[in-house]
């Protein structure tokens, strides 16, 4: 009989939820474990294939950690504001509230239809009041002790999605992350969040946690932490100075100009009168270039010199100012002393532009009259450099740093490329900030008690450039909370990114209504155990959640340091070798596989398909033979039904008394169990699924074990296909004769560690250093057994005949050693 998918998902469907098999009782947290796939973004009603690959084979990993016996708790909720929604509701006119809630308990319904072990009883989502009043009181604490600030920045800004974007939300190509348009530069008051006030603890915390080392790289090299000095620089004829910082003030001595981002606002105090037409022109011209343009090191160097001088402090030197695009006002100090002879980018805006190039790092082997054809980065010995000619530079870079700090001209300081979070977004679908501004008072947070300030829903939502919520009268008009005078509310929404920084808190307990979440709980179960989603939310959401985390914990909400111990992330499903659109024509519908095979063919086949962390290509033929073992697994089952209520087991076999089918079926299952624990424990299901056809194929003999060992073969086989196929698993061990649901009563056999051992084994014979035979012999044998075994060998007599004996070795179980002469 074919395995009938269709009624068997159904039926254990059914059964999981009619006794709530996976709510998850999160009072026993001895064997606890928090899993948990990034939640899912319901810009559309379909779970495509990269959703699927996602969460099923983390699922299968849950189910494993339950059989295990481990206190699961897998939840399930949706990253419901965002661009798309709204962008979609501009295109067709269907509100985003109506389209997400629809498309929320559409995705809900393929989830369950997946026969994902989801404790639906803490199901979120982050559109409602309910939630999102939470990111308000989140933002009115950070606001309170600093960390929450508004001033007027150049930002990133989308002229298709009308928005402000995070420095992390523009693509390499500067482009934006959702649309793909080209982001421009836009002065603009925002919100910010103070994430570079936990820079240090930040990179520092990476060394505590489970994650790969690639993730780690990408968050040390965003926050990009650099030791070096902070160096002044006067004016000429100007009350006023110059902040750099460099890693290298060895090199102060060859610095030949200085470069001031073009938006300092100290660039139109410094400039000459005869520069300004020409500094004025440049400034206008960069406007419309992203911060990935301006310091892309293959873009042609563009600047503009300002008349003005600035003073060397180390030598009294007075050298040209100039402005360039390759300096940004948000980097550093926004200013940067050049060095031409040691830095490439110095040395080729110096070339260009005929600028000065010295020489004050000497390259070992040679000469100081020899010209640089290119910069020298290394260390080397000091010259041109007055009391400090001879040093080597490493040595220069201390002792003049201590200088400079003696005379108050400069001091040692920790720099970051780490930029704070910009969090304020002009759209409509998102959370309202909880900010009030009065022309008296200034800005005043809404009370906590009047959270949360709801989004309206009639609102007109199209982008003319501003916030939608700014034309909404009746909503940004209010009575100052202070001094009761008329006052506006904030028109700007938060970024999504602030409700996916905390959501894995509210999972726990998401009706708890006396906080942000139910802190007795999350002491208890955060961090979350195995984490899982894409590696592109490496320095967004990755980021974003551990600096909120470690907030939390200052504020005394949590007690751990860290959002996600352990951190997978799942390669990408490709097509025809090419990455899945409707364009090229390539996109694999889950539903119609799931429909013609069932959702555990499908399920297994993307674990099959190749390693977790690569994904693979998807190839119609391969499904179906993972189809073709599934259909041989069930008819094994099906002649065998009730066998475990009629023959028992024994939980384990002496392994001399078995005949030598049972013998090989015994071990072969023996070490597949191990084999699959291990493989499914480290996330390589596709290994794990390989390993359970091996041993479907080596139970061809099985009509010749006896009727009580098939029991506990197929016990073991059911258990082993259970996470992996859930409803099979359950279906195979319902025919066996179990009343009770696998997962309803968990179990996980244990590997019998003497059928890991073999029978026999090969000895390898060396002569003189070189293999001269090979002898099968039976294990453990002692070691005069093994000598007479070897010297009776017809390939060792032909060396040995005749021959002095002059030593003998024998390593166990492995080689046997002789040397003769």
């Amino acid at each position: 009989m074919k395995y009938p998918f269709k009624e068997t998902e159904k039926k254990w469907q059914t059964i999981w939820e009619e006794k709530g098999v996976y709510k998850t009782d999160l009072s026993e947290t001895e064997k606890k474990h928090y899993c948990l796939v990034m939640f899912i973004y319901p810009s559309a009603a379909k779970m495509h294939i990269g959703h699927w690959y996602n969460y099923g084979p983390t699922d299968s990993y849950s189910r494993f950690k339950k059989l295990r016996g481990f206190n699961v708790f897998e939840p399930m909720g949706y990253d419901a504001f965002g661009l798309p929604a709204e962008n979609y509701a501009i295109k067709t006119g269907v509100h985003p509230k109506d389209s997400t809630l629809k498309n929320i308990n559409d995705i809900r319904e393929m989830v369950k239809h997946m026969g994902g072990m989801y404790d639906w009883s803490a199901e979120l989502m982050t559109c409602v009041p309910e939630y999102y009043k939470w990111n308000q009181y989140l933002f009115l604490k950070l606001y309170e002790r600093g960390l929450a600030y508004r001033k007027n920045a150049p930002v990133n800004w989308c002229p298709s999605c009308h928005t402000v974007l995070a420095r992390e939300q523009v693509l390499n190509d500067g482009s934006c992350e959702r649309c793909g348009t080209t982001v421009v530069q836009k002065a603009l008051t925002q919100w910010f969040f103070k994430i570079t006030d936990y820079a240090d603890e930040l990179l520092d915390g990476l060394n505590k946690i489970d994650w790969p080392e690639k993730t780690k790289l990408m968050q040390q090299n965003w926050i990009g932490r650099s030791h070096g000095t902070e160096v002044d620089f006067t004016i000429e004829g100007l009350d006023e100075k110059i902040t750099v910082f460099t890693t290298r003030p060895d090199t102060l001595f060859g610095v030949t100009y200085v470069v001031l981002a073009p938006e300092k606002e100290l660039v139109q105090k410094i400039t000459k009168p005869e520069y300004k037409e020409a500094v004025n022109k440049y400034i206008d011209s960069i406007k419309s270039l992203s911060e990935v343009d301006r310091t892309s090191t293959v873009k042609e160097k563009t600047g503009v010199p300002t008349g003005a001088y600035a003073i060397n402090p180390v030598n009294g030197e007075k050298v040209p100012i100039w402005i360039a695009d390759y300096v940004l006002a948000t980097y550093g100090t926004g200013y940067v002393m050049a060095v031409p002879g040691h830095d490439e980018r110095d040395f080729e805006f110096a070339k260009k532009f005929n600028l000065p190039i010295r020489k004050v790092i000497l390259q070992d082997g040679t000469n100081e009259t020899d010209e640089l054809t290119e910069a020298f980065t290394e260390t080397g010995t000091m010259i041109n450099s007055g009391k400090y000619n001879g040093l080597n530079s490493d040595i220069g870079i201390e002792e003049i740093s201590k200088d400079l700090e003696t005379q108050s001209l400069g001091k040692r300081t920790t720099n970051y490329r780490l930029r704070d979070w910009l969090i304020s977004r002009q759209r409509y679908w998102g959370t309202p900030i909880p900010i009030i501004h009065c022309e008296k008072c200034g800005e005043v947070p809404v009370p906590e008690d009047q959270l949360p300030v709801v989004l309206p829903y009639d609102v007109n939502f199209k982008p003319d450039g501003g916030s939608p919520l700014a034309a909404k009268s009746d909503f940004i008009n209010v009575k100052c909370p202070k001094c009761g005078n008329n006052a506006k509310r904030d028109p700007d929404t938060m970024d999504t990114f602030v409700d996916s920084s905390w959501y894995y808190l509210r999972y726990l307990n998401p009706n708890y209504s006396e906080g942000m979440f139910d802190s007795a709980l999350a002491n208890k179960w955060a961090p979350v155990d195995t984490y899982v989603g894409g590696a592109e939310h490496a320095v967004m959401h990755l980021l974003y959640a551990r600096f909120v985390h470690k907030f939390l914990r200052d504020i005394g909400l949590v007690n751990s340091d860290e959002p996600f111990q352990k951190l997978i992330h799942q390669g990408t499903i490709t097509s025809q070798g090419a990455k899945m659109s409707k364009s090229k024509g390539n996109v694999v519908d889950p539903n119609s596989f799931i429909n013609e095979y069932g959702a555990d063919v499908f399920r297994m086949y993307m674990m099959f398909m190749g390693p977790y962390e690569l994904g693979g290509d998807w190839s119609d033929k391969g499904i179906v033979g993972v189809d073709r073992f599934v259909q041989r697994s069930y008819a094994i089952f099906e002649t065998h039904k009730d066998i475990a209520r009629l023959n028992p087991s024994k939980d384990k076999y002496i392994i001399s008394e078995l005949n030598e089918t049972e013998k090989n079926i015994y071990r072969k299952v023996n070490s597949t169990l191990e084999k699959v624990q291990t493989e499914i424990d480290n996330f390589h299901f596709n290994t794990a699924v390989a390993a359970l056809m091996e041993l479907l194929n080596e139970l061809k003999n099985l009509a010749e074990c006896k009727a009580d060992v098939k029991t506990y073969i197929l016990e073991r086989f059911a258990v082993m296909i259970a996470p992996l196929a859930p409803h099979l698993g359950e279906e195979c061990w319902n025919l066996l004769g179990k009343e009770t649901s696998l997962f309803e009563k968990p179990i996980w056999f244990n590997v019998d560690p003497d059928a890991l051992t073999k029978d026999n084994t090969t000895i390898v014979v060396q002569i003189n250093g070189k293999v001269r035979s090979k002898i099968d012999m039976a294990v453990d044998l002692p070691q005069d057994e093994v000598r007479a075994k070897v010297f009776t060998d017809e390939k060792v007599k032909s060396y040995t005949d005749g021959k002095t004996i002059v030593k003998e070795i024998y390593v166990q179980n492995k080689i046997y050693t002789i040397v003769i002469k």
